[in-house]
């Protein structure tokens, strides 16, 4: 049998490295990384959103050597591509955010530390790097405060403040697993942990995951509940447009908002003084039957006019999409299953291979449609709307 690095070597796409996080991990663990809500409309509708595109390739271009580099919210970065934030992924490897952020650091990328990692916020800045920090809006405002604090102190370059997410959605693939974090043992997922031994004994000897950023954090849930339902229980539905204002005068950094996929908000937002609007649906784990992120993402961009940066995430699978994105007039995209997929699949070696993959076809993308520079891409690329089947 091939041993991990021959296995990660031959894995050719993304969904390779699926593949080989599928077998690896037990049924529970995988399908909370790879589900979403309800019948998984949107989570489908990410994927072909991007698969509708057709690009139109430029010829008697001199692409001999691609250059990858750009600008995102502000600074330079190798490639147009952010790490986007993942919850709770100590539960496929132990100290997976950190080595995640170690090969975002080495590539020259941004990286997205979640609120519910299972690294400290402190843990990843000791990493380097471009460093941003996701925030969940929490009715405990002096929790909430208190990660800015952190975050602030340990010199993360921008705050990411999800706004898509004011209750948790419905994900039935976690309900039939009886999946929680932490890890807790019940008839059905005691057989599933046996199935795979070798995670097993990984877990056992690096211990439960635990999301370290909300150590002390009670918020107004049930105390039996997992810390992961208490933060879902404790999201404020009220925030609103006068709170997320107050939350931009509590961060002297870059400041940013994820979860928009309207043209209204998106002016509004422009106009408040945000640096960069993430369009996203959290990767189809809230609202089923929400708009994909590649089709929302036009509209956002005209209503912005240029103001600010418009990043993406939901569904980037391969480096076409990268450019499609691009073309669609995105600044960068934001990864989160992807480089899951890898980190699950062999640690820091998995997730440097899922860039690899990803970094590799964007170039020849780039070569074969004839735009040796990521200013080059543009919506001339793109068949038109009305001529797409």
């Amino acid at each position: 049998m091939p041993g991990l690095q021959e296995r990660l070597s031959n894995a050719c796409s993304i969904e390779d490295l699926r593949g080989l996080a599928r077998r690896r991990l037990p049924r529970g663990v995988f399908d909370f990384f790879d589900g979403g809500a309800d019948d998984e409309i949107t989570l489908r509708a990410n994927r072909e959103g991007f698969d509708r595109l057709r690009l139109r390739p430029r010829v008697l271009v001199d692409v001999h050597r691609p250059d990858l580099s750009t600008t995102i919210a502000g600074s330079a970065s190798a490639a147009p591509l952010v790490i986007a934030p993942t919850g709770a992924i100590g539960a496929g490897w132990p100290g997976a955010d950190l080595a995640i952020a170690r090969v975002a650091a080495r590539l020259g990328i941004p990286y997205t530390l979640s609120t519910m990692a299972t690294s400290s916020i402190e843990e990843v800045a000791a990493v380097g790097g471009r460093l941003w920090f996701q925030l969940y809006v929490l009715r405990d405002q002096a929790f909430a405060r208190s990660l800015l604090q952190r975050a602030q102190q340990a010199g993360y370059e921008a705050l990411v403040v999800t706004l898509d997410l004011v209750t948790g959605g419905k994900r039935e693939r976690d309900l039939r697993n009886r999946f929680t974090v932490p890890l807790r043992p019940n008839p059905r997922t005691v057989l599933d942990f046996a199935a795979h031994p070798r995670w097993c004994l990984q877990m056992l000897r690096h211990g439960q995951p635990r999301f370290k950023n909300l150590a002390g954090f009670e918020g107004n849930a049930d105390p039996r509940a997992s810390i992961a339902a208490k933060v879902g229980q404790s999201l404020d539905a009220s925030f609103d447009w006068a709170a997320l204002q107050r939350l931009r005068e509590l961060w002297p950094g870059r400041f940013m908002v994820k979860g928009v996929s309207r043209a209204d908000d998106a002016a509004r937002l422009a106009s408040l003084g945000v640096d960069a609007i993430w369009v996203s649906n959290h990767g189809g784990r809230q609202l089923d039957g929400a708009v994909a992120t590649a089709d929302a993402l036009p509209e956002v961009v005209a209503a912005v006019q240029g103001r600010v940066p418009v990043l993406l995430d939901s569904g980037v699978r391969r480096g076409t999409d990268i450019v499609k994105a691009l073309a669609l007039g995105a600044q960068a995209v934001a990864i989160g299953r992807a480089t899951l997929y890898g980190a699950a699949a062999g640690g820091e070696a998995g997730a440097e291979r899922a860039l690899q993959i990803l970094t590799e076809e964007l170039r020849r993308a780039m070569q074969l449609c004839g735009t040796p520079r990521i200013a080059d891409i543009d919506a001339s690329l793109l068949q038109p709307r009305e001529a797409r089947p």
